[in-house]
């Protein structure tokens, strides 16, 4: 989760590392700091975001022109400054992300040895143990070499040695690492973003890798020691900062500019002239496909469970859905060339990424749904399904969601096709409809400020439950997670036709219910749980077009009215009511929309 940028630089390096983290800052913001050589190792640290780092080093400029620099998502340890990255000791300093699974044992050994180690963190025996190393006579290469073959567990490291100004190191094994190339400078960092302001030209590092950088260039090692060669690519990624216009928060800017991206991913597979699908070229041949499993984590995971109900519909193609952290540990049966789905909004998700591992392992093709095309999962997948919903700083993910949505739908679609279950006029009547996507999710926006009206009440609620059937019913959990995400409110989204079996126990007078029952064939079906609710006085908003608003009467406390589409778009329009409801919900309660705590936006631990 946590990030990591290092400059070797021919100026002072602390303004632009700090600049850099801004960038990161969405992998984590338990802490942060920065390390700097200027006559021996100084450091600034932090607790929480990176404004409090700012005042530490306006209060104590940091000086030097080779750094470090970390902002934490805490995992051992408690994200207090004792704990806060770079750590260091006389000799060494160094960030980390990832967890050190055999840290015990390593400080065990180290204290054993008169090491004094002060935080509670795994990440600090690296540096002792590089420094045991270096006190033993190695130079900073072995050193570094053989405390990487006494780690365990997943790490993306840089390294600065004391009174070694041109000189640092980085190393990469489950978490990524990028190396950047500049006019007499060089740098590491966490992904493309956090080197976009410094350079464009970079290399990804691959599993393994441990490079040896100076001003002049970088030496690759791969995991067996030996010199790798790996490409220098242009990175189209931009340094611009990120601004959040004239909107309240990055979440709220980001919900309203879906109508765009949607429309953007959607025209990169769709040939509107023409109402057919247009998927990259592929390296198989779709009606070969047996059998498609489709893995995620969090919101990705939600996108899947509609994706399912598309593929299993459209085609009657067989397709399991897993969450990606239980995946591995079930033996899964896989049939040699059958299909796995990977979704994954940085492409760098830890446990989706072992995950597709195992798959290839296994001999399935393997496809991705990224908003990274540098990323991790890309570089490892036969076929890339790239969103384009650009940069999203919130961490609560939402104009990634939907896109991931239009992504999934289209590839639904031409896998009906190579099929034979899907018309060419289905095809153009489904295609007619996601064109008009866009156009509709305006509309939807119209009721931002209605919503904000509604949030007021569920605001001071305990319990929220949110109901729907079908495709409708994992939007459902994603509006109960995105309630829970930002506002801190417990939610849980459930399939309507089970709430007789448990949890209409929790409904009472103090209970909102949000009711997703647009008017396909289970409308009917959805209404007569939802009458299940309000006869135990349940307050329930309904979200419906008109018609099932009408058809629905009296009963509800508020409705949100829809526009009519075709099923395969609902999902993508629902979402966005359910995004703003959380959003205005979070903010009347005065949470922290965009860094909501204990959370980060790119997950690279398991």
């Amino acid at each position: 989760m946590c990030g990591i940028v290092g400059i070797l630089g021919t100026d002072e390096v602390t303004p632009r590392i700090f600049e850099a983290l801004e960038r990161l800052e969405y992998r984590g913001y338990d802490s942060a700091g920065i390390a700097t050589l200027n006559g021996a190792i100084e450091r600034r640290r932090a607790e929480g975001k990176l404004c409090n780092l700012a005042k530490a080093l306006k209060d104590k400029p940091l000086s030097g022109h080779s750094g470090i620099g970390h902002t934490r998502w805490a995992t051992h340890g408690a994200p207090i400054t004792l704990n806060a990255h770079p750590h260091v000791t006389e000799d060494v300093a160094i960030v980390h992300n990832g967890i050190i699974e055999n840290f015990k044992s390593l400080r065990d050994e180290l204290i054993a040895k008169g090491c004094n180690l002060e935080t509670e963190t795994d990440s600090e025996v690296i540096a002792h143990l590089i420094t045991i190393y270096l006190r033993e006579g190695f130079e900073p290469r072995d050193a570094v070499k053989k405390t990487l073959q006494r780690l365990d567990g997943a790490f993306a490291l840089a390294i600065l040695f004391n009174n070694h100004y041109d000189l640092m190191y980085g190393a990469r094994k489950g978490s990524p690492l990028v190396l950047g190339y500049g006019e007499g400078e060089m740098y590491l960092g966490s992904d493309a973003l956090a080197l976009a302001g410094l350079t464009n030209k970079i290399s990804y590092l691959e599993e393994g890798d441990w490079v040896e950088i100076t001003r002049d260039g970088a030496v690759v090692f791969d995991e067996n020691g030996q010199i790798a060669n790996r490409e220098v690519v242009v990175s189209n990624v931009s340094g611009a900062r990120i601004e959040k216009g004239n909107y309240r928060h990055y979440m709220l800017k980001e919900i309203f500019e879906q109508p765009t991206v949607v429309g953007e991913t959607l025209s990169s597979y769709i040939n509107h002239l023409q109402g057919k699908v247009e998927l990259p070229e592929l390296p198989f041949d779709l009606k070969d496909i047996k059998k498609v499993t489709i893995i995620a984590c969090g919101t990705s995971y939600y996108a899947a469970q509609v994706a399912r109900y598309w593929i299993e519909r459209l085609s009657r193609t067989t397709v399991c859905v897993d969450v990606a952290s239980e995946f591995r540990y079930r033996d899964a049966i896989m049939e040699e060339g059958d299909l796995a789905l990977f979704i994954s909004q940085s492409g760098e998700t830890a446990d989706t990424l072992a995950a597709l591992k195992y798959c290839k392992s296994h001999g399935q093709k393997i496809a991705v749904v990224v908003n990274v095309l540098g990323s991790s999962m890309a570089r490892e997948a036969d076929v890339v399904f790239q969103t384009h919903a650009g940069p999203e700083i919130g961490v609560a993910s939402t104009k990634a969601f939907t896109c991931q949505l239009a992504v999934l739908a289209a590839f639904s679609i031409a896998l009906g096709r190579a099929k034979g279950k899907l018309s060419e006029k289905d095809e153009k009547e489904m295609c007619q409809s996601l064109a008009e996507v866009p156009s509709r999710m305006a509309e939807v926006l119209y009721h931002d400020d209605a919503i904000k009206k509604l949030a007021i009440d569920v605001a001071k609620a305990r319990d929220v439950l949110y109901l729907g059937r079908g495709s409708d019913f994992p939007i459902a959990m994603e509006g109960a997670l995105k309630l829970k995400e930002i506002s801190y409110i417990h939610a849980e989204g459930y399939a309507a036709g089970e709430m007789k079996h448990g949890p209409i126990a929790l409904i009472d007078e103090n209970v909102p219910i949000i009711v997703l029952a647009p008017t396909s064939k289970l409308f009917d079906k959805t209404i007569s749980n939802m009458q299940e609710v309000i006869a135990r006085d349940g307050k329930v908003i309904l979200i419906s077009d008109k018609e099932g608003i009408e058809a629905q009467g009296s009963g509800t406390v508020a409705t949100i009215e829809m526009p009519k589409v075709n099923d395969i778009a609902t999902p993508m329009l629902y979402a966005i009511p359910v995004q703003l409801l959380a959003y205005h919900v979070a903010v009347h309660k005065g949470t922290d929309v965009d860094q909501p705590r204990n959370l980060a936006k790119s997950v690279t631990v398991e």
